[in-house]
């Protein structure tokens, strides 16, 4: 899915992988397993550098409408790739949060 619109907009723009890798900043070899599906959980980073060669956003190539996404929410998740947050680290932010409300919800289960 990532790898798949990576690719129509690469081609969009006429770039060919190496191209792309070059004005990204990316390794040639890394984006072409992204684009083959082989390696199919890029970091936050990664997809931050792509969208910003291909002129699009992070959410577009995730399978997200931005309409989707508010401002704070963008702002948040730009915070968390600037500060270096890959996406395992997210999952496991989001995976500890659902915790905790799990714990909560065991100790108040009438709220």
């Amino acid at each position: 899915m990532v790898g798949g619109r990576i690719k129509e907009l690469r081609k969009k723009k006429g770039y060919s992988i190496s191209e792309l890798a070059k004005y990204a900043g990316v390794s040639k070899s890394y984006l072409s397993y992204i684009e083959r599906n082989v390696q199919k959980n890029p970091s936050l980073q990664f997809l931050s550098k792509l969208a910003k060669t291909l002129g699009t956003t992070i959410e577009y190539l995730l399978g997200q409408d931005s309409e989707e996404l508010d401002e704070e929410w963008i702002d948040l998740i730009k915070k968390a790739i600037d500060n270096g947050v890959d996406k395992a680290e997210f999952q496991k932010y989001l995976e500890f949060v659902k915790f905790k409300k799990w714990e909560e919800k065991q100790r108040n289960p009438l709220e």
